[in-house]
């Protein structure tokens, strides 16, 4: 069509390919390709082609919801007050161009494995490694002369930091973060490495807070909450109002849940476009503060524990996002530690990308079954962050590699002689299994001195495998044959 040489019947006989274009790439190769056109004989019918996709592109914006139904979702936001979906609308113009926007592609082979669409929308891919930014950014562009002078500080466990700390330099506000000790390196020297002051201090986010708001009072500097505050809240939902954008006939979209923060905003931008659209919540099973919560009707405080979520492992969650969560979210679910290294090693082979433990509890929740859908739904997960320390990512997937039967430990029992070990080792060859590591148990046997235990840490290719080569043991007379499982040592009987 752009070859000037092209007569006017070839323009009409190929314009419909014209207007496949116009459906395909929207309103602004529309008007390319109008140019292309402009002096040939189908000049005039390209062009009210051009004009009827241009609507069909706005209304795609869209989804299909009554007036009456949106209205009565605004109306009841105005009169319960607190944060609605126009301080969500108003951050989303406020920060674009500012932030980088986030991808969000079809995953073909989630897809076919879990039979229906799946989505994912990438924040771990923006510049500082998670969707944090979009809070951090929309707060500090709110500041007044004043606060800006005096400064900003937060306490987080890595990405709200990261985030301050890099929109704060950039925006010339001097920043302080207080940080856990216990934060992964990589996102410490990742929220340096932006600018801000870094101060290690306490073993959780509860003890950093406190540190952080003295040193607040101390210096007069403006305290920017990781979750609980309306300003973060609704920067937060700017992932939605992409999201919307990208794809707004979705059916569910999932979100990781610490403070609440995201999802919060991310709801109330969803429920507006389409109340029709579930929105999940996804915790760690292991600090289930927004799930407890929810259930008890009243803020909740949970435990701090260790889990490979460190980003979402909140001990209080926000007072902002619960009053929306309750009322907007449709259920919150709970993964555990085996789940989420699963999701993240399955993200790492089939999708070739690394995502934070809290990142990836989104899909642990839809490989573990704990959130179902239909053949025909179309589901996004948003994988919130990045900042993996490599030395966790090793005991991540050995954990993942340990929950899909892909590595395993067998305990065999054996006379205490010369060729016992390579008889087993053999066995285990000889069915395919790859032995790592090999250790011997003579001490701590309830059975007489005359025996040892090998104890086989094996990679295979999956449960079944692992059943074969079992079989083969028992096979050849070693009926004292155990297996390590996550929730203790597990006998095998003969077979």
């Amino acid at each position: 069509l752009g070859n000037p040489a092209f007569s006017a019947q070839h323009q009409h006989r190929h314009h419909h390919h014209h207007c496949l274009e116009l459906m395909l790439v929207g309103r602004r190769a529309a008007g390319c390709a109008r140019k292309r056109l402009r002096g040939g004989a189908g000049w005039r019918l390209a062009r009210q082609q051009a004009r009827a996709w241009s609507s069909v592109t706005k209304k795609l914006r869209k989804p299909r919801v009554s007036k009456r139904r949106r209205a009565k979702v605004d109306e009841e936001e105005e009169e319960e007050g607190g944060l609605t979906y126009k301080a969500v609308e108003d951050a989303y113009e406020r920060v674009q161009g500012k932030i980088e926007r986030s991808a969000c592609t079809k995953s073909r082979l989630f897809s076919r494995m879990l039979g229906h669409d799946v989505y994912f929308k990438k924040e771990h891919f923006s510049i500082t490694g998670s969707y944090k930014e979009r809070g951090a950014l929309n707060t500090l562009l709110q500041l007044t002369d004043e606060e800006k002078e005096h400064g900003v500080i937060c306490s987080s466990a890595g990405n709200h930091a990261q985030a301050v700390s890099y929109h704060s330099t950039r925006l010339g506000i001097d920043g302080v973060i207080v940080m856990p000790t216990n934060t992964p390196h990589v996102k410490v020297s990742r929220t340096k490495m932006f600018g801000a002051k870094v101060v290690l201090h306490g073993n959780s986010f509860a003890e950093a807070f406190e540190h952080a708001l003295s040193i607040a009072e101390a210096e007069n500097r403006t305290f920017i909450h990781a979750f609980n505050n309306e300003h973060v809240t609704a920067g937060q939902g700017t992932v939605a109002m992409e999201l919307m954008e990208q794809n707004p006939y979705l059916d569910a979209v999932i979100v990781p849940v610490g403070g609440g923060g995201l999802i919060a905003g991310m709801a109330l931008a969803i429920k507006h476009f389409n109340p029709r659209i579930k929105v999940y919540g996804v915790e760690a099973k292991s600090m289930p503060g927004m799930h407890n919560s929810i259930k008890a009707g009243r803020l909740e405080s949970v435990t701090k524990v260790s889990t490979m979520a460190d980003g979402i492992a909140i001990e209080n969650v926000g007072a902002i996002p619960f009053d929306v969560i309750r009322k907007q979210v449709d259920d919150i679910v709970l993964v555990d530690e085996d789940e989420i290294a699963e999701a993240v090693l399955a993200l790492v082979e089939n999708e070739r990308t690394i995502v934070e433990g809290s990142g990836a509890t989104g899909l642990a929740a839809l490989l573990s079954g704990k959130l179902k859908f239909r053949p025909k739904d179309r589901v996004a997960v948003v994988l919130t962050g990045g900042n993996l320390d490599m030395t966790l990512l090793g005991r991540i997937i050995d954990k993942g590699l340990v929950k899909t039967g892909r590595l395993a430990r067998i305990r065999v029992l054996v006379d205490d002689q010369p060729g016992a070990l390579a008889t087993v080792t053999t066995i285990v060859s000889k069915h395919g299994g790859n032995i790592r590591f090999v250790d011997h148990e003579r001490a701590f046997l309830i059975e007489h001195v005359g025996y040892t235990q090998p104890i086989l840490t094996i990679e295979t290719r999956g449960p079944e495998h692992i059943e074969e080569i079992l079989a083969a043991l028992h096979s050849e007379g070693f009926h004292d044959v155990s297996i390590d499982t996550p929730t203790g040592i597990k006998k095998t009987g003969r077979k």
